[in-house]
């Protein structure tokens, strides 16, 4: 089955949902990146709360982009993610040679970002401190601090044997304003040993997984959409990568008399661009005299 994602109500509206299955998403970015194992789960995590959290965008058109910046070997990794299940990443250090399960090792210290662009002049920015180093806890943490909203997010990535994704999702839970203390404390019982990606192993669907955590609690699932690694780049979008290294930079470049290879961080697709192609992009004026970004 495809990746999808579901996302809803319960417990009488006081508490909402998001969760995805998103095995092929990880697998692909694993194939698209070359990971090692350690690095493969700490991206996947991140691609997983990616899906997650873009889908909380009200608009087709907003984006959200979560980046880690950390004294780990792993050096960084950035996310982005739209509201209707695509996502795309990259890591700053691919080949990390540590367990599979070391992934707080893998980051250690660092910063979380969190960036909304929701249309509006400026995007909105939320930054915390890495709490934990094992991404679902600092998104937890980073719900409660910036947006005031408590939550509960889980984030797994099973591998197979041979290092290839076996099984990877996760959920993101928040309560509403007027949660009682009833349904709190009994959510806080029943994720204390709650695993999502080992039920996904036994065969569990989403929905079922969802039904389980609410068990005996009303649930109403008002949206199901596909998931999917998919990066949006083309030769334009890459010009403005071009454009922003500004005129002296680019008139440097079409002396040389070489082409130029520009290489997408997203999914590693080689764009050229001749002295021809540069000298155009001078001409038509689309380069300020100041560099920029």
């Amino acid at each position: 089955m495809s990746d999808y994602m579901i996302r809803g109500m319960a417990a009488d509206n006081q508490v909402r949902f998001f969760a995805c299955n998103s095995t092929e998403t990880v697998e692909k970015a694993r194939i698209t990146h070359n990971t090692s194992p350690v690095v493969t789960c700490a991206l996947g995590r991140l691609l997983t709360g990616g899906v997650l959290m873009g889908a909380m965008g009200k608009n087709d058109t907003d984006m959200l982009t979560i980046r880690i910046q950390c004294q780990g070997p792993i050096k960084g990794m950035l996310v982005t993610a739209d509201s209707k299940g695509n996502v795309k990443g990259y890591v700053n250090e691919a080949e990390v040679m540590l367990p599979a399960t070391d992934v707080a090792k893998a980051i250690d210290l660092g910063v979380m970002s969190v960036i909304r662009d929701i249309g509006l002049k400026e995007p909105y920015v939320g930054q915390t401190h890495l709490v934990s180093s094992e991404i679902a806890e600092d998104l937890t943490y980073y719900f409660a601090t910036s947006d005031q909203i408590p939550s509960s997010v889980a984030l797994g990535v099973l591998l197979n044997s041979d290092t290839t994704v076996k099984y990877a999702g996760g959920f993101i839970i928040q309560l509403l304003p007027f949660a009682k203390e009833e349904i709190i404390s009994e959510l806080e019982a029943r994720l204390k040993d709650f695993q999502f990606t080992k039920l996904l192993e036994e065969g569990k669907s989403v929905e079922e997984i969802i039904a389980l955590l609410f068990d005996g609690y009303d649930t109403d699932i008002t949206d199901r959409m596909p998931c999917a690694y998919v990066c949006d780049c083309s030769k334009e979008r890459v010009e403005q990568a071009v454009i922003s290294l500004g005129r002296q930079e680019i008139a440097s470049m079409i002396e040389d008399n070489e082409p130029i290879e520009v290489v997408c961080d997203f999914c590693h697709t080689k764009y050229t661009f001749s002295p021809d192609e540069l000298l155009n992009i001078l001409q038509e004026g689309k380069v300020s005299n100041t560099r920029g970004y």
